[in-house]
Protein backbone atom coordinates (compact mmCIF):
# COMPACT_ATOMS: atom_id res chain seq x y z
CA UNK A 1 0.00 0.00 0.00
CA UNK A 2 1.75 3.15 -1.05
CA UNK A 3 2.04 5.83 1.54
CA UNK A 4 -0.71 8.57 2.33
CA UNK A 5 0.00 12.53 1.28
CA UNK A 6 0.96 14.75 4.05
CA UNK A 7 0.52 18.04 1.81
CA UNK A 8 -0.97 18.43 -1.82
CA UNK A 9 -0.93 21.86 -4.21
CA UNK A 10 0.51 23.08 -7.09
CA UNK A 11 4.28 23.12 -8.04
CA UNK A 12 5.03 26.04 -10.37
CA UNK A 13 8.36 27.00 -12.55
CA UNK A 14 7.30 30.47 -14.03
CA UNK A 15 4.15 29.80 -16.92
CA UNK A 16 4.78 25.34 -15.98
CA UNK A 17 2.50 24.17 -13.37
CA UNK A 18 1.14 20.83 -11.96
CA UNK A 19 -0.42 19.42 -9.20
CA UNK A 20 1.61 18.02 -6.63
CA UNK A 21 1.54 16.06 -3.54
CA UNK A 22 3.86 15.20 -0.72
CA UNK A 23 5.16 12.32 0.81
CA UNK A 24 6.66 12.26 4.23
CA UNK A 25 10.50 10.86 3.55
CA UNK A 26 10.80 9.35 7.02
CA UNK A 27 8.70 7.70 9.25
CA UNK A 28 8.84 6.45 12.90
CA UNK A 29 5.52 4.26 12.47
CA UNK A 30 7.53 0.96 13.69
CA UNK A 31 8.91 2.98 16.48
CA UNK A 32 8.00 1.74 20.27
CA UNK A 33 6.07 4.83 21.81
CA UNK A 34 5.20 5.13 25.46
CA UNK A 35 2.29 6.63 27.53
CA UNK A 36 2.75 8.02 30.71
CA UNK A 37 0.44 5.97 32.91
CA UNK A 38 -0.26 6.89 36.86
CA UNK A 39 1.46 4.13 38.58
CA UNK A 40 -1.03 4.08 41.32
CA UNK A 41 -4.13 3.82 38.90
CA UNK A 42 -2.53 2.15 35.56
CA UNK A 43 -4.46 5.00 33.88
CA UNK A 44 -3.12 7.34 31.05
CA UNK A 45 -1.94 10.60 31.78
CA UNK A 46 -2.78 13.98 30.05
CA UNK A 47 -1.36 17.26 29.75
CA UNK A 48 -3.26 20.22 29.81
CA UNK A 49 -2.33 24.11 29.45
CA UNK A 50 -2.79 25.69 32.82
CA UNK A 51 -1.92 29.26 33.70
CA UNK A 52 1.04 29.73 35.16
CA UNK A 53 -0.63 32.37 37.89
CA UNK A 54 -3.62 31.41 38.74
CA UNK A 55 -2.99 27.48 37.84
CA UNK A 56 -6.77 27.49 36.71
CA UNK A 57 -6.52 25.59 33.11
CA UNK A 58 -6.85 27.57 29.85
CA UNK A 59 -9.19 26.05 26.95
CA UNK A 60 -8.40 25.86 23.20
CA UNK A 61 -10.34 28.92 22.28
CA UNK A 62 -8.95 31.02 25.15
CA UNK A 63 -5.20 31.11 24.83
CA UNK A 64 -3.35 34.14 22.03
CA UNK A 65 -0.11 34.14 21.03
CA UNK A 66 2.13 36.71 23.23
CA UNK A 67 5.69 37.96 22.55
CA UNK A 68 7.65 38.73 26.06
CA UNK A 69 8.95 42.28 26.10
CA UNK A 70 9.95 42.55 29.67
CA UNK A 71 9.52 40.20 33.00
CA UNK A 72 6.03 39.07 33.23
CA UNK A 73 4.70 41.42 30.26
CA UNK A 74 3.82 40.48 26.25
CA UNK A 75 2.90 41.90 23.68
CA UNK A 76 -0.54 39.85 22.59
CA UNK A 77 -1.19 39.20 18.90
CA UNK A 78 -4.33 38.35 17.60
CA UNK A 79 -4.76 35.32 14.68
CA UNK A 80 -6.54 37.93 12.01
CA UNK A 81 -2.67 40.00 12.79
CA UNK A 82 -0.50 36.34 12.51
CA UNK A 83 -2.65 35.91 9.13
CA UNK A 84 -1.69 39.12 8.02
CA UNK A 85 1.95 38.30 7.53
CA UNK A 86 1.69 35.42 5.66
CA UNK A 87 2.82 34.65 2.28
CA UNK A 88 1.31 33.12 -0.56
CA UNK A 89 2.75 30.00 -0.27
CA UNK A 90 -0.02 27.47 1.48
CA UNK A 91 -0.98 25.80 -1.95
CA UNK A 92 1.98 26.67 -4.10
CA UNK A 93 5.31 25.55 -3.91
CA UNK A 94 6.53 28.71 -6.62
CA UNK A 95 10.44 27.83 -7.51
CA UNK A 96 11.97 31.32 -7.64
CA UNK A 97 15.35 30.96 -7.66
CA UNK A 98 17.97 28.34 -8.73
CA UNK A 99 21.16 27.46 -7.32
CA UNK A 100 23.93 24.47 -7.90
CA UNK A 101 23.19 21.34 -6.22
CA UNK A 102 27.05 21.54 -4.32
CA UNK A 103 26.30 25.14 -2.99
CA UNK A 104 24.31 23.77 0.00
CA UNK A 105 26.32 22.09 2.87
CA UNK A 106 24.42 19.57 4.70
CA UNK A 107 23.84 21.68 8.12
CA UNK A 108 21.07 23.65 6.50
CA UNK A 109 19.19 20.28 5.78
CA UNK A 110 15.82 19.84 8.32
CA UNK A 111 13.18 17.30 7.00
CA UNK A 112 12.69 15.72 3.94
CA UNK A 113 9.42 14.87 1.92
CA UNK A 114 9.09 13.14 -1.91
CA UNK A 115 7.54 15.06 -4.25
CA UNK A 116 5.32 13.32 -6.86
CA UNK A 117 2.28 14.32 -9.06
CA UNK A 118 -0.84 14.41 -8.07
CA UNK A 119 -2.60 13.07 -11.02
CA UNK A 120 -1.81 11.69 -14.19
CA UNK A 121 -2.65 14.96 -15.97
CA UNK A 122 0.90 16.74 -14.11
CA UNK A 123 2.88 14.16 -15.00
CA UNK A 124 4.50 15.57 -18.08
CA UNK A 125 4.74 19.18 -16.59
CA UNK A 126 6.23 17.20 -13.69
CA UNK A 127 8.32 15.50 -15.83
CA UNK A 128 9.77 18.60 -17.68
CA UNK A 129 10.56 20.45 -14.00
CA UNK A 130 12.27 17.52 -13.02
CA UNK A 131 14.36 15.93 -15.63
CA UNK A 132 15.45 20.22 -16.26
CA UNK A 133 16.80 20.08 -12.68
CA UNK A 134 18.52 16.89 -12.98
CA UNK A 135 20.04 18.02 -16.91
CA UNK A 136 21.41 21.32 -15.31
CA UNK A 137 22.60 19.76 -11.63
CA UNK A 138 20.42 22.72 -10.13
CA UNK A 139 18.26 22.77 -6.81
CA UNK A 140 15.41 25.40 -6.78
CA UNK A 141 14.75 27.27 -3.69
CA UNK A 142 10.71 28.19 -2.26
CA UNK A 143 9.15 28.77 0.12
CA UNK A 144 6.02 26.61 1.17
CA UNK A 145 3.30 27.14 4.46
CA UNK A 146 3.72 23.50 6.98
CA UNK A 147 2.52 23.39 9.86
CA UNK A 148 1.15 27.11 10.35
CA UNK A 149 4.96 28.08 9.47
CA UNK A 150 6.41 28.99 6.24
CA UNK A 151 9.29 27.55 5.48
CA UNK A 152 12.25 27.56 3.28
CA UNK A 153 12.06 24.39 1.30
CA UNK A 154 15.21 23.00 -1.72
CA UNK A 155 13.77 20.73 -4.44
CA UNK A 156 16.20 18.27 -5.90
CA UNK A 157 15.77 15.54 -8.59
CA UNK A 158 16.09 11.89 -7.31
CA UNK A 159 15.44 8.49 -8.40
CA UNK A 160 12.88 9.56 -11.19
CA UNK A 161 11.14 12.06 -8.66
CA UNK A 162 11.98 15.06 -6.75
CA UNK A 163 12.77 15.55 -3.20
CA UNK A 164 12.42 18.26 -0.89
CA UNK A 165 13.90 19.40 1.48
CA UNK A 166 12.95 22.23 4.61
CA UNK A 167 15.88 24.00 5.12
CA UNK A 168 16.89 25.93 8.19
CA UNK A 169 16.63 29.69 8.52
CA UNK A 170 19.40 31.90 8.31
CA UNK A 171 19.43 32.75 11.98
CA UNK A 172 18.99 28.88 13.16
CA UNK A 173 22.47 28.19 12.19
CA UNK A 174 25.62 29.05 13.77
CA UNK A 175 28.85 30.52 11.49
CA UNK A 176 31.56 27.28 11.75
CA UNK A 177 34.15 29.66 11.79
CA UNK A 178 34.09 31.21 15.09
CA UNK A 179 33.70 27.34 16.43
CA UNK A 180 36.89 26.36 14.78
CA UNK A 181 38.74 28.92 15.18
CA UNK A 182 42.56 28.44 15.40
CA UNK A 183 41.92 24.60 14.65
CA UNK A 184 43.98 25.06 11.17
CA UNK A 185 47.02 26.01 13.01
CA UNK A 186 47.52 22.36 14.05
CA UNK A 187 49.36 20.81 11.56
CA UNK A 188 49.24 16.66 12.36
CA UNK A 189 52.49 14.28 12.08
CA UNK A 190 52.61 13.03 8.10
CA UNK A 191 53.16 9.65 8.89
CA UNK A 192 50.27 9.57 11.61
CA UNK A 193 47.82 10.94 9.10
CA UNK A 194 49.08 8.34 6.50
CA UNK A 195 48.65 5.58 9.13
CA UNK A 196 44.92 7.19 10.05
CA UNK A 197 43.84 6.83 6.20
CA UNK A 198 45.17 3.28 5.59
CA UNK A 199 42.71 2.56 8.86
CA UNK A 200 40.18 4.16 7.44
CA UNK A 201 40.31 2.44 4.01
CA UNK A 202 40.37 -0.70 5.50
CA UNK A 203 37.37 0.15 7.68
CA UNK A 204 35.24 1.35 4.92
CA UNK A 205 32.10 -0.79 3.66
CA UNK A 206 29.17 0.52 0.97
CA UNK A 207 26.47 2.29 2.48
CA UNK A 208 23.76 0.10 3.74
CA UNK A 209 20.24 1.34 5.71
CA UNK A 210 21.75 -1.31 8.20
CA UNK A 211 24.94 0.35 9.18
CA UNK A 212 21.94 2.90 11.10
CA UNK A 213 19.82 0.63 12.78
CA UNK A 214 18.36 0.96 16.00
CA UNK A 215 19.24 -1.89 18.52
CA UNK A 216 17.44 -0.06 21.50
CA UNK A 217 14.30 -0.46 19.71
CA UNK A 218 15.08 -4.04 19.25
CA UNK A 219 15.96 -4.84 23.02
CA UNK A 220 12.29 -3.01 24.13
CA UNK A 221 10.01 -5.46 21.79
CA UNK A 222 12.22 -8.01 23.48
CA UNK A 223 11.60 -6.37 26.88
CA UNK A 224 7.60 -6.04 26.03
CA UNK A 225 7.48 -9.52 24.72
CA UNK A 226 8.56 -11.14 27.72
CA UNK A 227 6.46 -8.44 30.05
CA UNK A 228 3.28 -10.00 28.29
CA UNK A 229 4.31 -13.27 29.32
CA UNK A 230 4.77 -12.50 32.86
CA UNK A 231 8.59 -12.44 32.73
CA UNK A 232 11.20 -10.42 33.25
CA UNK A 233 14.52 -9.96 31.46
CA UNK A 234 17.48 -8.74 33.08
CA UNK A 235 19.30 -5.87 32.36
CA UNK A 236 22.35 -6.01 29.31
CA UNK A 237 25.42 -4.56 31.26
CA UNK A 238 27.72 -3.04 29.34
CA UNK A 239 31.26 -4.67 28.53
CA UNK A 240 34.28 -3.04 30.43
CA UNK A 241 36.64 -0.90 28.94
CA UNK A 242 39.45 -3.43 27.72
CA UNK A 243 42.72 -1.43 29.32
CA UNK A 244 45.72 -1.89 27.23
CA UNK A 245 49.28 -0.43 27.47
CA UNK A 246 48.83 2.13 24.73
CA UNK A 247 51.00 5.54 25.50
CA UNK A 248 51.17 7.05 22.24
CA UNK A 249 48.87 7.72 18.85
CA UNK A 250 51.64 5.73 16.78
CA UNK A 251 50.73 3.14 19.14
CA UNK A 252 47.45 2.87 19.11
CA UNK A 253 46.94 3.05 15.37
CA UNK A 254 49.15 0.32 14.23
CA UNK A 255 47.34 -1.97 17.35
CA UNK A 256 43.81 -0.70 15.15
CA UNK A 257 45.76 -1.73 11.48
CA UNK A 258 46.86 -4.74 12.79
CA UNK A 259 43.61 -5.82 14.56
CA UNK A 260 41.65 -4.36 10.96
CA UNK A 261 43.91 -6.93 9.08
CA UNK A 262 42.90 -9.90 11.13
Amino acid sequence: MPPRSYWKGYLKLSLVTCPIELVPATTDADRIKFRTLNRATGNPVESRYVDAVTHEPVEDDEQAKGYPRGEGEFVLLEDDELEAVALDSTRTIDIQTFVPNADIGWIWYDSAYYLRPADPVGEEAFAVIRSAMEATDKVGISRLVMGGRERAVMLRAQAGGIVMWTLRFGDEVRAADAVFAGLDDAKPDAKLAGMLATLITSMTAPWDAELVHDPVQASLRKIIAAKKKGKKLAPARDKPVEKGNVISIMDALRKSIDAGKR
